[in-house]
């Protein structure tokens, strides 16, 4: 039961961070991996499928906080789906070891453009 309570914590948790912008789905497949001992394929496909229940109100609320531009929804909603689905299947079908290594090659790309482009929101 508290196990369950706990999951129930991180899973809202996560979401609101995903929400956000701050990278939720990174602490969810840790979270997930390293406390919950799911195997890395399968923690990549509840991820990748738990993302888009977190997309749908994060784009509704920076919608109409303005955030976005409306017409750019009903080219990447699409897109995204799609890409989740399909990674979803992906992560399946490769080897953990694999999916770590490309996670982990990932997270490192995007920390890199978020440093780069922090550097050039300063300047």
């Amino acid at each position: 039961m508290v196990a369950a309570l706990i999951a129930l914590a991180v899973g809202l948790l996560t979401g609101v961070v995903s929400g956000c912008g701050v990278g939720g789905g990174s602490l969810l497949m840790l979270y997930l991996t390293e406390v919950a001992n799911v195997p890395t394929p399968q923690a990549a496909v509840v991820n990748l499928l738990y993302f888009l229940g977190c997309a749908l109100p994060a784009i509704r609320a920076h919608s109409q906080n303005g955030l976005i531009a409306k017409k750019a929804v009903w080219y990447t909603l699409p897109t995204g789906v799609a890409a989740a689905v399909g990674g979803s299947f992906l992560a399946l079908w490769l080897d953990g070891g694999w999916l770590r290594r490309l996670f982990g090659v990932f997270m490192l790309y995007v920390g890199v453009r978020e440093l780069r482009y922090r550097e050039k929101s300063e300047k």
